[in-house]
């Protein structure tokens, strides 16, 4: 088996950066492309759309639910809106008018959360989601999205803009390593295999790709060979690249996100369904984390590579 090209963690900007700056670019291409935002524009990033073009943003103040509103509405009289905030303020403020307003009619509006999970560190518990994937694939006819760079930030944006009907799309605060070229093709709906391996499938999206990528550097050195799949879409999944990584015989799952109830839940479903196998899941356990520094909730909460290969580990065991 021919050794694969080490992993090396070259720091990027955050999602959330890249999320603004793809907006600038839509807001020159498309004129009906226009941004809600809820008093955190210099936040979300939406300040630089707000900057360039302050005749179609709107501030609509500390009231989420209302700005999702205001967003539907921009969607029925034929605009594209993007309306933004933390990830736990849209979600769980804005739920019953996304799922009343932007859901059940089937609206145009596209949903940015920023600062997901919990490594926006000391901002603390109030503000981290942990539970957002789960709540925005409840809503049916969304796409949801999470991606792990900022080259797939952008290019998600652009396929957000680009696609016609709801969309979320989770970002974060903590730069991210640097995964994709700037000229990688992403689609909704189609995974990515950032590494070729047979022994065991590791399928992550968000932060957890770039330590997904790491733990198989690790894993190559036990003679375990790690195949790394981005899931960037998490509704619709792609089927088929989780069906061929079932065929490995053994998946772990990786994500900044309840375990209980993000993506592993759906890609377990998805496996039950065509090809079982022997999973394992890394993620937030049962519980809130709590304020510090980043990369010490991270250790904490076991959210690093080194957790990916004590699952990885188990897995295989089972296996065989």
């Amino acid at each position: 088996m021919p050794a694969k090209t080490k992993f090396e963690i070259k720091e990027g900007p955050a999602t959330r950066e890249a999320f603004g700056r793809a907006l600038v670019e839509l807001g020159h291409e498309n004129k009906d492309i226009v941004v809600c935002d809820a008093d955190l524009a210099k936040s979300t990033m939406t300040v630089y759309f707000q900057k360039e073009f302050p005749d179609r943003f709107i501030s609509c103040g500390i009231a989420e639910a209302n700005m999702v509103g205001i967003g539907a509405g921009l969607a029925y009289s034929g605009k594209i809106p993007f309306v933004s905030s933390f990830s736990a303020f849209v979600i769980n403020k804005g739920y019953e008018q996304l799922r009343a307003a932007v859901a059940y009619p089937h609206a145009n509006v596209k949903v940015v959360g920023t600062h997901s999970g919990i490594s926006i560190g000391e901002d603390g518990p109030s503000q981290m989601s942990i539970e957002e994937t789960s709540l925005a694939c409840s809503l049916p006819g969304f796409i949801v999205m999470s991606p792990a760079d900022e080259a797939s930030a952008k290019a998600l944006v652009r396929a957000a803009a680009a696609h016609v009907g709801p969309v979320f799309i989770r970002t974060g605060r903590l730069k991210a390593p640097t995964i994709y070229s700037a000229d990688q093709k992403f689609e909704i709906g189609k995974a990515i295999e950032v590494a070729e391996g047979t022994d065991v499938a590791i399928i992550a999206n968000g932060l957890m790709v770039a330590q997904a990528l790491l733990a198989a550097d690790t894993l190559e050195g036990e003679g375990i060979s790690a195949r790394v799949i981005d899931m960037h879409t998490v509704k619709p999944l792609d089927r088929d690249a989780i069906r061929r990584a079932a065929e490995t015989g053994a998946i772990v799952v990786a994500e900044e996100h309840l375990a209980t109830a993000g993506m592993g839940v759906r890609v377990a479903q998805v496996v039950a369904e065509t090809h079982p196998c022997a999973m394992e899941f890394v993620g937030l356990q049962d519980s809130f984390a709590e304020s510090g520094q980043p990369q010490e909730l991270l250790e904490k909460y076991g959210l690093m590579a080194c957790n990916i290969v004590d699952a990885v580990r188990k897995v295989v065991a089972r296996k065989r």
